[in-house]
């Protein structure tokens, strides 16, 4: 099968990644942290398998994901910690809503 056809495999679990929804890589790219020119370059991962940044998501229809220890985000400024929620929170959703609306994938980032 040509890597084309293999979709984006999971560089944590080694799952398929089979949902841009649930792709970390592409969350990351929404959020402006990830350059177009290397998205199809970049390794993917679950969003669970990145807990670093899943925890940050804090929306009813996304179970919670608890980090221990220095990467936990209850330990963090209380300012920083509500800013970092909202933004990776809002570029969830927004994934959600390119999917959703079948967006080109230059109109994918938070404007």
């Amino acid at each position: 099968m040509a890597k084309c056809d293999e979709g984006y495999l999971c560089a944590v679990c080694g799952g398929d990644v089979a949902e841009i929804t649930d792709s970390d890589l592409y969350l990351r790219y929404v959020l402006g942290w990830v350059d177009p020119e290397v998205l199809h370059t970049t390794p993917d991962r679950h969003l669970r398998c990145n807990p670093g940044l899943a925890q940050f998501i804090v929306a009813a229809e996304f179970a919670p994901v608890m980090v221990e220890g220095e990467f936990d985000k209850r330990l963090l400024d209380p300012e920083f910690r509500a800013a970092r929620e909202e933004l990776v929170t809002r570029g969830w959703r927004r994934l959600h809503e390119v999917v959703e609306l079948g967006l080109p994938i230059v109109d994918y980032p938070l404007g």
